[in-house]
């Protein structure tokens, strides 16, 4: 069942040629949002645009300090890929199954 209530949704802009740098941090990257996401902590996550310009990340169960945590920590946030991040509250009323 799809997830209602409260999330946080973290967003990161990325540097203009993400794809190219990002490749070694790319596996220790992923493996922070898989392990968040075993834990049940993150729903889902994944790149914006095409280009690709950034991308976003929506926890649950977890505090604004703990997904500020996350992306202090985050290889491409500490490698400087990312060029500025924010934190947003959305409230879910309505989801589909999935």
């Amino acid at each position: 069942m799809a997830a209602l209530g409260r999330h946080l949704i973290l967003t990161y802009d990325y540097v203009a040629d993400i794809r190219k740098r990002r490749e070694p941090y790319r596996a220790d990257h992923l493996a922070a949002v898989r392990e968040r996401s075993e834990r049940g902590e993150v729903l889902m996550a994944g790149a914006l645009g095409d280009p690709v310009h950034g991308a976003a990340f929506v926890f649950t169960g977890v505090d604004r300090d703990e997904v500020e945590r996350f992306a202090a920590a985050d290889p491409y946030v500490v490698a400087g890929l990312v060029t500025g991040w924010r934190i947003e509250p959305w409230n879910v009323v309505v989801a589909a199954e999935w």
